[in-house]
């Protein structure tokens, strides 16, 4: 009867502790990367629709301007967060969070949605080969990229400045990763959020000076004193930054580098649907072998290598809290 009683009260404490744990940290990677996906490229659906009223950068900006505001009334970052090392470490970050958003809708504006997500991905792909040790790894990194070069199909001639775009989007991306994972690492990640995309915003300013026909003056503001244009900024805020970024950060303390970068490898498929609903861009046979590719990649990939964040994660699944 003790014995029972002793096993049943380990199992239960077994229970309370694993349910204790925080839902974001129960969660597999790769479905947490899907959401953070899926509302990514909703908003990339959403924001080719103001391209018409609004340069693509100024977008871009509008976009970082509203998720700055949102994660500020959130977090309210402490005076900690915005001196010395870690504030150039955040403002790095989100400088080039910010330029990997121009650059990549610059490029959807000239490609389709999944093209460009496909070029963009060489960034994370070239991150994986280097940050790997295994032959299985690369395999992985090999499939992975295969499926990127089919679901890309890309035509030089079509709009060699759209992939141009997407090329420097790509070289963005790998930075994002690099230093995306020195911030998860400094254990305040989501404040760090607040105050990187808060800097990058406040420097990225003067593209909102930038027009639809590449002019550059104060006249090319007036399409913000429509309210639905600014309700729909915000909305691409929370839909294309701070959700998946914030997911992005949750991960990124679970997981090493090489696993992260392979793990996007979901992100060309997510896109590809995204375009296939809302914007209907049918890929052809050889962009769904390419999914399947990629889908295939993120099931080979080891997990042997993986140098996971060190540290506790904060309650609701959350980085630790803002500073006092």
């Amino acid at each position: 009867m003790q014995a029972g009683a002793g096993k049943q009260g380990v199992s239960g404490a077994y229970r309370d502790l694993v349910s204790a744990r925080p839902f974001a940290e129960r969660v597999p990677a790769p479905l947490l990367f899907l959401v953070g996906g899926t509302s990514m490229y909703v908003g990339a659906a959403l924001a080719v629709g103001l391209f018409d009223r609004l340069a693509p950068s100024a977008v871009a900006e509008l976009r970082l301007i509203g998720a700055a505001l949102i994660l500020l009334a959130w977090r309210r970052p402490g005076g900690d967060a915005w001196r010395g090392v870690r504030l150039v470490r955040a403002g790095l970050f989100g400088l080039a969070t910010a330029l990997m958003n121009v650059a990549y809708y610059e490029a959807i504006a000239r490609l389709p949605l999944g093209t460009t997500v496909a070029i963009e991905f060489t960034g994370p792909v070239l991150v994986a080969a280097l940050a790997s040790r295994r032959f299985r790894d690369f395999g992985a990194v090999g499939l992975a990229a295969a499926g990127v070069l089919l679901i890309a199909d890309v035509q030089w001639s079509g709009s060699p400045s759209g992939v141009l775009w997407a090329l420097a989007a790509a070289a963005m991306w790998a930075a994002y990763i690099l230093l995306g994972k020195r911030v998860a690492r400094a254990g305040s990640g989501i404040d760090d959020l607040a105050t990187g995309f808060t800097v990058a915003a406040v420097l990225l300013l003067p593209l909102l000076l930038l027009g639809t026909d590449g002019s550059f003056g104060v006249a090319n503001l007036a399409p913000l004193v429509d309210p639905l244009v600014l309700a729909l900024t915000v909305g691409l805020g929370v839909l294309s930054s701070v959700v998946p970024y914030v997911l992005d950060q949750i991960v990124l303390r679970r997981v090493g580098q090489a696993r992260f970068a392979v793990l996007l490898a979901l992100l060309p498929a997510t896109a590809t649907g995204i375009g296939v609903v809302m914007l209907g861009q049918l890929p052809g046979g050889l962009e769904a072998v390419g999914i399947l590719l990629v889908i295939l990649a993120v099931a080979v990939r080891s997990r042997d290598g993986d140098e996971p964040v060190p540290g506790p994660v904060g309650a609701g699944g959350e980085l630790p809290g803002r500073a006092p």
